[in-house]
């Protein structure tokens, strides 16, 4: 047994698990949940591994998340270590990665003496839950149940078994489903040519390999696909279980051979004899069409290869397993009875030849998958681990900042507004709303961060916006994708870009042109402003005038701004009530920014009645939107109208970015540290705490998803939630708010 030094630089959660590079399937899970948490916790909480060997003397060369290992065949090791982590003050909780074949003993039996020594918090996390035990191994698991605070298990008809079959009591378990990684959805094709199987049908079966995974099923049922479908392949991903290579040497691989041979498929059948890495066997999964789970372990609980398969948005083919039967339904996959070739050919062709059918069932796969993204896997763990120990703050990190997705879907003339998943959708065009925000983005974002590529994209965006000035001074919105101009006179559009021209104009940091082509636009807009009514159009007109009066104290800008300030608070004064403290009647979207406005109005105006309503109105806003938990914007599926229900759902990221960035101007204007708390807790709707408990930002990407329903994400990425995440993002960068909320 050894123990690293650098596990007492911090509190830490400790890990018992196999750890890669030792080839294992629960040593590759601890590794991606470690990680998954680092990312989003680290240093909140910290973690560290006790590593389960498998050799005497240790062959493995760990990383420095190693801080202790054991031989897991030894007995008295087990207690030696847990005496000794009793004695290490910063390890808060200890998360047992449970599967019976890797502790020593009958059972993995070896596992109880060290929890009953263990002072600390225990979570088991079961890997394999089977049912209708005997009875040792019943007391094996109510042991290791009853020495443990909290069981998690990866499949939700796992919890009937363990009440059931082995009497565990139901409020000690917990569902965690199987990590997947983020991945983007997108089609076969390209990836197919990576792998130099371009123009094939690809089906595949990926893991370590072993005769539990049934794959001569698998291959028997191919040749009827063949006949009708010649250039479908089958690719075997993976090298053989090592303690069954070990035993039986490659007997098994070798038997399938035969079989391939027999059966006269040697041009449809590929093995790829390797243990891969996770970038590897993403390729694989994205090169593949139909993803076929041919196990023969119907008591399986959990399969990380199926998971990771649906996870890229794989239809699959499966034997009824426990896993399989929880996961796939008749919407994501097909499930075929044990050692039934015949029904595995039935399913492949039915796939094959209802290509709707098929794309749909892919469709599903991706969107079925989405709560199992590693990010959200480790906020339902840490979620888990604060039940057992105390946090000193709940602070968490915050993504890096990624225009990728911003850059995917702009091109040399603007910015495309919809997407298919993260793919730009081209059929739709172009929105001055989405180019107006997209350039306060690169603005803000180019302070701290200046690069030729933004100045690019900086320039594109004015471009476009000079191109949608008409000579009467209003502004198209959408443009297709041909440069034809709609024929509408939206007010919202000439608000949101006078917002944007007098926040670019009053950036001294930008190039000299850009502020040059700036404030020139500004310019010639303002006379459209004029006469506009609309609450929030107003407000972004507030908003622009603002930045562009710090800069510049014009006396005929200062003029028009307090014309709309005293109009904002006119409507307040005119339609709210003590209940119904508010502009209109109605809650629709970016409802924040008509506090926000205020708030500038006071800053420069400096009446303590736009103070007193801007602040009045934003409580009213925070009682609605704001719970214990988490923030919940107002649903675009029927808003709220006084005297009515509010709606909960299609929440959408532009009213979530709309609340970050009101809460950091309340809080610059009042310097009320709730605002900057309230701030965080609206930023972290993207991030999963909603009420779906989903990331909404994908980290992959750099997209963010389209919306929050009722029951799942709008999966596709379009430029207004991106750019709505990133402003939301980018205001958390400012350095002042940054520091304060370092110290948090």
């Amino acid at each position: 047994m050894s123990s690293s030094e650098s596990s007492k630089e911090s509190d830490y959660i400790l890990f018992l698990s196999s750890y890669p590079p030792r080839e294992c399937g629960i040593a590759t899970f601890t590794q991606d949940l470690i990680l998954a948490l680092d990312k989003r916790f680290n240093p909140v909480i910290k973690t560290g591994i006790c590593a389960l060997n498998d050799h005497f003397p240790n062959k493995y060369r760990y990383d420095n998340h190693v801080n202790y290992e054991i031989n897991a065949k030894e007995l008295e090791n087990y207690v030696s270590l847990a005496e000794q982590i009793n004695t290490e003050k910063r390890i808060k909780i200890v998360n047992v990665q449970h599967e019976f074949g890797i502790f020593g003993g009958e059972y993995g039996n070896y596992l109880i003496p060290f929890l009953q020594v263990l002072k600390k918090p225990v979570i088991t996390t079961f890997h394999t839950v089977i049912p209708k035990p005997d009875d040792h191994l019943k007391k094996v698991v109510k042991d290791i149940a009853d020495n443990s605070e909290a069981i998690v298990i990866m499949n939700k008809l796992s919890k009937e078994i363990l009440k059931k079959d082995y009497d565990l009591p139901g409020y000690k378990i917990h569902y965690i489903p199987h990590g997947i990684p983020q991945v983007p959805y997108e089609p076969s094709k390209r990836y197919k040519k990576k792998l130099g199987i371009e123009n094939k049908i690809v089906l595949s079966t990926f893991g370590l390999i072993n005769k539990n995974k049934g794959i001569e099923y698998a291959i028997k049922s191919l040749p009827k696909i063949v006949d009708q479908f010649p250039n479908i392949i089958y690719l075997i991903i993976g090298k053989t279980h090592p303690s069954v290579k070990k035993l039986q040497d490659e007997k098994y691989r070798k038997s399938l051979k035969r079989e391939i041979e027999r059966l006269g498929l040697k041009n449809n059948v590929k093995f790829y004899d390797k243990y891969f890495t996770l970038e590897e066997i993403i390729q694989f999964l994205q090169a593949t069409d139909i993803y076929i789970y041919p196990s023969i372990d119907m008591n399986q609980s959990v399969s990380g290869t199926l998971s990771y398969a649906l996870g890229c948005g794989r239809t699959a083919v499966s034997t009824r397993t426990e896993y399989a039967k929880h996961i796939l339904n008749k919407k994501n996959g097909i499930l075929v009875d044990i050692k039934n070739s015949k029904e595995i050919t039935e399913a492949v062709l039915s796939l094959i030849s209802d290509k709707k059918t098929y794309s749909s069932m892919s469709d599903q796969a991706y969107k079925s998958s989405r709560e199992m993204i590693w990010p959200n896997i480790a906020q339902s763990y840490f979620k888990l681990y604060r039940k057992f120990f105390r946090v000193k703050t709940e602070r968490e990190k915050l993504p890096e900042i990624k225009f990728d997705h911003i850059e995917r879907l702009t091109d040399k003339f603007g910015i495309i507004q919809h997407a298919r998943y993260s793919k730009p959708n081209k059929k739709f065009g172009y929105s001055s709303d989405d180019v107006s925000r997209a350039l306060i983005a690169c603005c803000i974002h180019y302070k701290n961060n200046p690069s030729k590529q933004l100045e690019k994209l900086m320039n594109i965006y004015l471009r476009f916006i000079s191109f949608t000035r008409r000579k009467d001074g209003s502004f198209a919105n959408i443009v297709s994708y041909q440069k034809k101009k709609d024929t509408t006179s939206e007010e919202d559009v000439v608000g949101r870009i006078i917002w944007t021209l007098g926040y670019v104009s009053s950036q001294n940091y930008l190039p000299k042109e850009i502020k040059r082509k700036a404030i020139n636009l500004f310019k010639l807009s303002l006379p459209r402003a004029k006469g506009i009514k609309s609450l929030r159009s107003i407000a972004f007109i507030i908003t622009g005038l603002y930045f562009y009066l710090k800069q510049y104290p014009d006396k005929n800008i200062k003029k028009l701004f307090t014309s709309f300030s005293k109009y904002l608070i006119n409507v307040y004064k005119s339609e709210s009530s003590p209940e119904w403290p508010w502009f209109e009647d109605f809650l629709t979207y970016s409802n924040s920014k008509l506090s926000e406005a205020l708030f500038y109005s006071y800053d420069v105006l400096k009446k303590k009645e736009y103070l007193e309503i801007a602040e009045t109105s934003l409580n009213f806003l925070d009682s609605i939107t704001f719970t214990s938990h988490c923030y919940v914007p107002i649903g675009q599926n029927g808003w709220y109208f006084k005297n009515q229900q509010r709606s909960y759902f299609d929440q959408q990221p532009e009213d979530t970015a709309s609340m970050v960035q009101t809460k950091i101007t309340a809080y610059k204007i009042t310097k009320n540290k709730k605002n900057l708390k309230d701030a965080l807790k609206a930023f972290y709707w993207f991030l999963g705490k909603n009420h779906l408990k989903l990331m909404v930002y994908n980290e992959t990407t750099g997209g963010c998803h389209d919306g929050l329903g009722a029951y799942g994400l709008n999966l596709n990425q379009g430029a207004e939630s991106t750019i709505s995440y990133m402003l939301a993002r980018l205001s958390l960068e400012d350095e002042e708010i940054k520091n304060l909320i370092s110290k948090l």
